[in-house]
């Protein structure tokens, strides 16, 4: 069983414009293998337009990398079309997402020495995402603990989630252009 907390986006209606999201993601394991927590916090320029995040009884580190990135394009696939950036502390993730899964999924899911590929169920997943995306979906490498505002709130995120700490996340709401758009229920 696994926990998501996101509102709910019932209510939201896309505007038409052009947006470009910056999406900064992270995964926390307390024990590798452990209980986890992943999130991602979801800007538009310098201003927050949500937080997501959500935990597994027990996973490693690497899966709620995956998984904060999955769940980020599962709402961004409801936001109005724009750029795309995901900002990711996990060299693991960027490699797996720039370049390993073309060659992964070229060789059946196998790695250059011949093994499966771990985490395939997270991967086929992602690159389902990614290809939704066309050309408007970047990554990019950020070094953790560097004190960018994104990537500190998603590791406080992921990490309370991986605790089983409570806290409250930012709802999603978007103002463009003196429109507003929400995903409060």
């Amino acid at each position: 069983m696994t926990g998501l907390m996101t509102p709910s986006p019932t209510s939201f209606t896309p505007i038409n414009a052009s947006v470009s999201f910056r999406v900064y993601t992270d995964g926390a394991c307390s024990g590798n293998p452990g209980p986890g927590g992943w999130a991602a916090v979801i800007t538009v320029g310098d201003t927050v337009c949500g937080e997501i995040g959500g935990f597994e009884p027990q996973t490693t580190n690497n899966r709620m990398e995956i998984r904060a990135a999955i769940e980020a394009l599962r709402i961004l696939q409801k936001l109005p079309q724009g750029s795309i950036q995901i900002l990711t502390d996990s060299k693991y993730l960027l490699g797996g997402a720039e370049s390993w899964i073309k060659n992964w999924k070229r060789k059946g899911w196998k790695t250059a020495q011949g093994s499966s590929v771990l985490n395939r169920d997270l991967w086929e997943s992602l690159d389902a995402l990614m290809s939704s995306f066309e050309k408007r979906l970047s990554w990019s490498y950020i070094p953790g603990h560097s004190g960018l505002f994104g990537n500190t709130r998603a590791d406080e995120i992921a990490v309370a989630f991986s605790k089983g700490k409570a806290l409250t996340l930012e709802e999603f709401h978007l103002n463009l252009n003196g429109a507003k758009a929400s995903f409060l229920s």
